[in-house]
């Protein structure tokens, strides 16, 4: 199973897109699917088929969710990056993202007009289910009702100027996400899923969620004792080594750019990077275009 959003009519639905790309079921109405996930995804689909040509690919977020992403959370990630030489921090260090930064497979990403171009974080998004406070670490990770894969993609000039990231990592288009296949489907991520980035072909990322500092149940339990977690509620699991700006020369995504994460078990996830000048527009790919490029 593969859930995605649809919008048709106005609307935003959840429906299960088919095995070959072509077609999507509608399960239920955004809203109502995230009342109860879990029923929704047990219970025979709500709606009928559609060729995927009637229907645009949207994220299945709710406006309201809170998109919640760990930094540095592998280890030779964080020894890239801010943590060469030192100790690992204790706690996951954690910043936000707005829905309205989140895009699917297939869009274009445009690069700021103040970047000379983004950088790849390939990954994996748990989706919560339930809601949680104070929760612990099974709890939590019984929550999770699916994961998708990711695409962090981060503006690090604008990551860099002071030492909040929320600017860098909320660019325009700039959070690509996959289908979510039901948590029964994936596993447990401390049990090993390869995750692969690629830019024009070439590997750039190649690691195993074996290798995270702070895993899923952890993080979600932890920011449980702060925050209430909802259904719909989205945590970015971090990236493995790799990435762009640690590389020497400096590598970064440019117009023309095709990036691609893919994640065991849950599919590729595949995008082409655009300039500032596509910024403004909406969303023009059909989606069976979208969708023949997010498998």
């Amino acid at each position: 199973m593969r859930i995605v959003g649809v919008e048709y009519d106005g609307e935003v639905h959840v429906a299960n897109l088919s095995p070959d790309g072509t077609g999507v079921t509608v399960v239920a109405g955004l809203r109502e699917f995230w009342n109860d996930p879990e029923g929704s995804l047990a219970r025979p689909p709500a709606g009928g088929t559609l060729p995927v040509g009637e229907a645009r690919l949207v994220p299945p977020v709710l406006p309201e969710a809170q998109v919640l992403c760990v930094g540095l959370n592998y280890i030779e990630h964080a020894a890239e990056g801010s943590y060469r030489d030192q100790e690992l921090p204790e706690h996951p260090t954690l910043f936000a993202r707005w829905t309205r930064s989140l895009t699917v497979g297939g869009a274009d990403i445009p690069v700021p007009s103040t970047e000379d171009g983004l950088d790849w974080e390939g990954e994996i998004v748990a989706w919560v289910g339930r809601t949680l406070v104070d929760a612990d670490p099974g709890e939590a990770l019984a929550a999770v009702v699916g994961y998708s894969t990711f695409n962090d993609v981060t503006a690090r000039r604008a990551q860099k100027l002071t030492s909040q990231w929320t600017l860098g990592k909320n660019a325009d288009g700039s959070g690509p996400l996959g289908p979510m296949v039901p948590t029964a489907e994936v596993g447990d991520l401390r049990d090993g899923l390869r995750v692969r980035t690629r830019v024009n072909g070439v590997t750039v990322q190649d690691g195993s969620t074996s290798d995270m500092v702070h895993h899923v149940g952890e993080t979600l339990a932890h920011v449980s004792r702060t925050l209430t977690l909802h259904p719909g509620d989205l945590l970015a699991t971090g990236t493995p080594a790799g990435v762009g700006y640690a590389r020497t020369p400096p590598w970064l995504l440019r117009p023309g750019d095709v990036v691609e994460v893919e994640v065991e078990r849950l599919g590729v996830l595949r995008n082409t990077v655009v300039g500032n000048e596509h910024r403004r527009s909406p969303l023009s790919r059909t989606a069976e275009r979208v969708v023949g490029r997010a498998n």
